[in-house]
């Protein structure tokens, strides 16, 4: 299967090509950038000297469209919502890595994102990417998850599902390497800022909020809100998220656990802690694993989650080749069995 690659010389777009060098099946036939074209890759990005030979190109809808059979977008939310309206009218396929199609409520990415929102009818024919849990497998059109989205979403899923939280209690604190913040440069991003240090940002107001409460509402309906709240930590990448929630009736940590290891007893990138044993960042970098660990306390009533991602890998990348696998009828592990890097 061919694929071009849109936004290649981004985190998210490098990492996509990390991933695609490796599947058996996926051949990059283009990738291109909105910012830099007429170059090879290698002269701008070192590291892939020898590796990527292949020039970065303009974005042209219909050279893509003949030279592909699938587009990623890995462009910034609000660009991808103009990049992606050729390849619609076209009926062509495409995985998305942006916000700009995941929010199907009109008025939400507007408010949200501070911008306007791609056409209603466009938003609809996304599928959302929640790998685990697509609702239309075999669509061509794909909103890849935000990474936070991701990391809260697999935390409270089987707890959900089965109707044991009390839905008004779910407070969720989130903390991301300064990869989650792109390429662009900020004071806030800036090394004499990051390192070192901690700071909590976008109290209240995170994009993805609204996402992961849609997604939460389809297995909770009457869910209304959650509490959440992102930090920014000095390492590169991972997100580092711990959920909290009380329950409807009290559980041991045995049982807490088995219910994980059942509901994700087919999903072979989430990967559940024994009892007693809480995940780290370093055993997830640079993969599209998920783990998660898990813990009860009886005198609180209440569940701790602990989820670490790969901000990059399962957080975006990863995720938007678990996606094509699963539209392509490719095994869903295919390009992504990479061991994480440690340490």
């Amino acid at each position: 299967m061919k694929v071009s690659i849109i936004g290649v010389t981004g985190y998210s777009g490098l990492e996509l090509l990390r991933y695609l060098k490796q599947h058996p099946f996926v051949e990059v036939s283009s990738i291109h950038s909105h910012s830099v074209n007429k170059k090879t890759l290698e002269e701008i990005i070192p590291h892939l000297k020898q590796l990527i030979s292949l020039p970065l190109e303009k974005i042209d809808p219909d050279d893509i469209m003949r030279k592909s059979e699938l587009v990623f977008l890995a462009t910034p939310s609000g660009i991808s919502k103009e990049i992606a309206i050729p390849f619609i009218e076209a009926d062509f396929p495409v995985i998305d890595l942006s916000g700009d199609f995941r929010l199907k409520e009109v008025g939400e990415y507007n408010t949200w994102y501070g911008a306007d929102a791609a056409s209603i009818e466009s938003i609809q024919k996304f599928d959302y990417g929640l790998a685990e849990y697509r609702e239309k497998p075999q669509a061509k059109w794909i909103a890849n998850p935000g990474c936070y989205a991701t990391a809260a979403e697999l935390s409270l899923a089987p707890l959900l599902k089965e109707n044991r939280l009390i839905l008004d209690s779910i407070v969720i604190d989130a903390k991301s390497g300064v990869s989650g913040a792109g390429k662009g440069l900020s004071q806030t991003t800036h090394f004499s800022e990051t390192h070192d240090n901690m700071s909590l940002y976008k109290m209240n107001r995170h994009q993805h909020i609204p996402e992961i409460v849609q997604q939460l509402k389809k297995w909770a309906p009457a869910l209304s809100a959650i509490q959440f709240s992102t930090s920014l930590i000095p390492v590169t990448r991972g997100i580092f998220l711990t959920a909290y929630a009380k329950l409807k009736e009290p559980i041991s940590d045995e049982k807490l656990v088995q219910i994980y290891q059942t509901h994700f007893e087919k999903k072979p990138f989430i990967r559940i802690q024994e009892v007693g044993h809480y995940p780290v960042l370093k055993q997830v970098i640079g993969s599209n694993y998920c783990d998660i660990g898990l813990a009860y306390n009886p005198k609180m009533n209440m569940i701790t989650i602990v989820t670490v991602i790969d901000n990059l890998g399962k957080g975006a990348a990863g995720q938007a080749i678990q996606n094509l696998n699963i539209y392509a009828g490719f095994d869903e592990q295919c390009g992504l069995e990479l061991l994480p890097i440690y340490p």
